[in-house]
């Protein structure tokens, strides 16, 4: 079973956006360096206009080499429109939302719609095999770590304090929860790129 991870880019005081779902300078690294993400053929990449430093490269290729499916609310879907039926990275999106997928939708995209979290991990875990399991943060990903159903956290910290805005955690309804000491600490350009273990009961 591969790994199941928590992750967004973030502010210095833990916003994944602003209180308008704005993301301003949050996503700016992967426009900061020289070293393409992708072939500049990839139109969902806009077409290779990722480009990082050689360390954020680094990082970035293996965890999107090992990513299958990724998690995300109806917030996040709506926002993207679902990135328009192709999964932005992996090859399925699980939604979590009471809400089923919109009439006549991309109805050949590998999107599911379930309507917990728990259930949205377990159907992540049967598309992923082997393969890792992306929760965005926000509400949805919260509810995995209160649920214990989140292996590590990761978080892409950018230099910005927003002040107010939409949470990493959402409305994180647990009590305080320690995480292990980072095992990736990886130093970006305008980012620095961390991963904790998630420690067990």
């Amino acid at each position: 079973m591969g790994t199941t991870y928590l992750h967004a880019a973030a502010s210095l005081d833990g916003y994944i956006a602003d209180e308008h779902d704005g993301v301003g300078p949050l996503h700016d690294w992967y426009f900061a360096g020289d070293h393409p993400l992708v072939d500049e053929d990839d139109d969902l990449h806009d077409g290779g206009s990722f480009r990082v430093t050689a360390a954020s490269a680094d990082y970035v290729r293996g965890v999107w080499d090992r990513l299958k499916v990724i998690v995300v609310g109806r917030r996040q879907f709506d926002l993207t429109n679902g990135w328009e039926g192709r999964p932005p990275a992996g090859d399925h999106v699980v939604v979590v939302s009471h809400r089923p997928r919109p009439d006549g939708w991309h109805p050949e995209a590998s999107y599911h719609f379930t309507t917990s979290v728990a259930d949205g991990i377990a159907r992540a875990h049967e598309l992923a095999g082997e393969g890792d399991i992306a929760v965005g943060a926000g509400d949805v990903g919260g509810q995995a770590l209160a649920l214990g159903l989140i292996d590590h956290v990761a978080m892409d910290v950018v230099p910005v304090v927003f002040g107010r805005g939409r949470r990493f955690f959402g409305a994180f309804a647990d009590s305080s929860k320690v995480l292990a000491d980072p095992e990736i600490v990886i130093r970006g350009d305008g980012v620095l790129h961390l991963r904790f273990p998630v420690r067990r009961p």
